[in-house]
């Protein structure tokens, strides 16, 4: 596949949206590529904004150890993939990613034969770190093939299925509900009203709050203010600072966005922070 702007390099602080989208039509790593393993593990560092549009695998995917912001779109849901846990992506499932400029990951491919899916549908899981440290051994030396395939089992022992709620935001699909609901995740910052959407994409206001709630399961005010958290989870992982990443989805009061990060997520975003630098890869589950 192509592999322009994605490199090996150190990270370097990511400027979010200062480069439109690098489009790469193929997935993120091309299975067939790849030795005959069962499991194999390659590393990306985006150099510049990157979006992989939909396409889908063969294999079962593990993405993991992200720095910066990673979004996948999968099995109808946003996720905002943490530094402290991975996304699981099973064979088959059409998915699309997207990464701003200096986000690495790591992208596991695992053989449908060598192990079943740890779900029908896109969960969140816990990769703790002796399993990172066996996924990146595997693809980096040689080794007996019997002795290959009892990591391969290890590893995928160690893996936790865990609640990807604080993860994940449905996305609707009505395509005047989708279009408001990509201008927020674009511009979390945009402030307007139910009613000026309302005009925007020519339905009524209560059409537009009744869809939002039907085929999201939120309000609309629910919606965005999960949208927004979302969104803060990267620019946090990214190393941006709590003021910075209030104003960037839509609060001026570093204090009022601290209070909504803390009823959506369960803790506050210094502790997500802590969390990050500490290695800890429990479930970050939410209150909502």
């Amino acid at each position: 596949m192509t592999r322009q702007a994605l490199s090996q390099s150190g990270q370097t602080a990511p400027q979010v949206d200062a480069e439109p989208d690098l489009r790469l039509d193929a997935p993120e790593e091309d299975p067939a590529s790849f030795p005959a393993y069962g499991v194999y593990t390659g590393y990306f560092e985006c150099a510049t904004p990157a979006t992989w549009t939909e396409h889908v695998h063969e294999t079962h995917e593990l993405l993991w150890g992200a720095r910066g912001v990673l979004t996948v779109e999968a099995d109808g849901g946003f996720y905002a993939v943490p530094a402290t846990l991975g996304l699981w992506i099973p064979a088959g499932v059409v998915h699309a990613v997207k990464s701003t400029q200096g986000t690495g990951f790591y992208c596991s491919h695992i053989d449908a034969r060598v192990a079943p899916s740890l779900a029908a549908r896109t969960v969140a899981v816990t990769v703790p770190t002796a399993a990172q440290e066996l996924l990146r051994h595997m693809s980096n030396f040689d080794m007996d093939d019997s002795l290959r395939k009892r990591s391969e089992q290890v590893v995928l022992g160690l893996l936790d299925v865990v609640d990807a709620r604080p993860m994940l935001l449905p996305m609707p699909t009505d395509p005047r509900l989708e279009l408001i609901a990509r201008a927020l995740l674009d511009d979390p910052a945009l402030d307007r009203s139910l009613e000026e959407w309302s005009v925007e994409v020519s339905i009524s206001v209560r059409n537009l709050s009744r869809l939002f709630h039907k085929e999201t399961g939120m309000t609309f005010a629910q919606w965005r203010i999960h949208a927004r958290v979302r969104v803060a989870l990267g620019l946090l992982a990214a190393g941006y600072p709590v003021s910075s990443v209030s104003r960037r989805v839509g609060y001026n009061n570093p204090s009022a966005f601290v209070q909504v990060f803390r009823k959506v997520m369960g803790h506050t975003p210094g502790w997500y922070v802590s969390s990050l630098k500490a290695g800890n890869h429990h479930s970050l589950a939410g209150s909502e």
